[in-house]
């Protein structure tokens, strides 16, 4: 059984630790954990892992978040990898955080990174891992916030909530996104 992990952020050393790149975050993290390395392909960087018998395919879209869509498409295509099978790895501002909250389909709630990979794929129907990022931000503010570097505060526990976060996107191959969600959503 093949899965693909799509981490959403954008590429280049600016946006290396902004909120926005949590998704390549956590895919770093779960590639270290198994000693991977991401290598350099088409519309993203990839790495491969195997875990209990199910291989995952990493996908860091190169792309920019506005056509992660691109990415997604081309790889699911090539891996020949089921709707069911993939899961989104994105920010969102809707959540305290560190929290993460799962889910089967839903709309993009306005995060451009989803809205181009539902329009790309013509469906809403696919899982979708949301990583709390929190909206502390004056008004107008939202892109600079976004764009901006974790705080002091938030640094203190980035790591446990990654780690955590890894753990749920493992948990979706293992036992599927209704049963992850029933774990991970409640903590």
């Amino acid at each position: 059984m093949k899965y693909l992990i799509a981490g959403l952020g954008n590429i280049g050393s600016e946006y290396a630790n902004t909120r926005h790149n949590i998704g390549f975050l956590v895919l770093d993290a779960l590639a270290g954990a198994s000693n991977t390395v991401f290598r350099s392909d088409r519309y993203a960087d990839v790495a491969e892992i195997k875990h209990k018998g199910k291989t995952f395919i990493l996908i860091k879209p190169t792309t920019y978040m506005n056509l992660s869509g691109n990415a997604v498409r081309y790889w699911m295509q090539h891996e020949k990898i089921p709707l069911e099978n993939v899961l989104i790895v994105t920010d969102d501002l809707a959540l305290p955080f560190g929290k993460i909250r799962i889910r089967e389909k839903g709309s993009d709630g306005g995060h451009n990174g989803l809205k181009h990979i539902t329009e790309t794929l013509a469906t809403q129907a696919f899982a979708r891992l949301r990583f709390g990022i929190s909206a502390e931000f004056s008004k107008g503010k939202q892109i600079d916030y976004v764009l901006g570097e974790w705080s002091e505060e938030e640094r203190k526990t980035l790591q446990e909530r990654i780690d955590h976060s890894v753990k749920a996107v493992l948990s979706f191959g293992l036992i599927g996104v209704t049963r992850t969600m029933n774990f991970f959503n409640t903590k």
